[in-house]
């Protein structure tokens, strides 16, 4: 907020999102939301989440209106994927935003390691789209000028291009929203939800490890782009499992729950349990 002062000065009421699950968060907050209202969602993707899961509770036509001012590089603000709020109907669709304001000096804000971790992020989007079964021409050609612009904008091997940064990931975002996750993203936040591993350094481990995966189902160039990943994953202090503190008796379980996921349909062939363990036991 003080980076963008004015927003919180015009708000008729400002909810600072605090850790925690999407879902209990917006569950909490419904009460403090009316239809007919903007919700104004200033942070990165977990705050955007909770913004499209408040609007989400109501049915369509009588829902908020979200609008997304990111401060991160998760392209939240592109898509309609969000948890729903506790305690409302599930079955409502999912909400994408009516208007994004996306300000490099806002989304690319973070600290280096945080950016690069964010980076790896968007970079997972841009790649693992063209691999699903929803992808088309256009938003796939949009993630692989995603994927070129991350390169470019790390290319100098000192500070990135921030503003390149802020371009791919909404090219990212739209590239995710219309194909769909699969692998990558299912490894990556079942070690979010279940190893306390944050979401960006989740994506930044996993990636050069799961690029060779995308690669054989589909996903055109990301073999070429292992080096790249790694580099993200040295910035963003995520080279492995182990030292991010992932307990490696429990890597079974995380096998056992990504295997559950259904979003692994929509990347043929469907990995098997066996396969996202051992891309577990890559990482670790």
């Amino acid at each position: 907020m003080a980076m963008a002062p004015a927003l919180a000065e015009r708000a008729g009421a400002v909810h600072e999102v605090p850790p925690g699950r999407v879902d209990e968060i917006a569950g909490a907050l419904l009460d403090e939301v009316d239809p007919g209202q903007l919700v104004v969602a200033l942070g990165g993707g977990r705050v955007v989440d909770t913004a499209k899961a408040l609007a989400a509770a109501h049915a369509p036509g009588e829902r908020p209106l979200v609008a997304a001012v990111p401060t991160t590089l998760s392209a939240a603000e592109m898509t309609a994927v969000h948890r729903r709020a506790a305690g409302a109907d599930t079955s409502l669709p999912g909400v994408r935003p009516a208007r994004v304001v996306n300000d490099p000096a806002l989304s690319a804000s973070q600290p280096d390691a945080e950016l690069a971790a964010s980076a790896a992020n968007a970079l997972a989007h841009a790649v693992e789209g063209p691999a699903t079964v929803r992808a088309s021409p256009v938003p796939s050609l949009a993630g692989r000028e995603a994927a070129r612009l991350i390169g470019t904008a790390y290319a100098s091997g000192g500070e990135p291009d921030r503003d390149t940064l802020a371009l791919a990931a909404l090219l990212s975002g739209y590239t995710i929203d219309s194909a769909g996750y699969g692998l990558h993203h299912v490894l990556s936040q079942t070690l979010a939800r279940f190893a306390g591993v944050g979401h960006g350094q989740s994506n930044a481990v996993m990636l050069p490890h799961t690029l060779g995966a995308l690669e054989r189902r589909g996903a055109p160039g990301a073999g070429a782009l292992v080096a790249l990943a790694a580099d993200l994953a040295r910035r963003a202090q995520a080279i492995s499992l182990r030292e991010l503190g992932v307990d490696e008796a429990a890597l079974n379980s995380y096998a056992d729950a990504a295997a559950e996921r259904a979003e692994l349909d929509a990347i043929p062939p469907r990995p098997d349990r066996d396969e996202l363990r051992a891309l577990y036991a890559a990482a670790f």
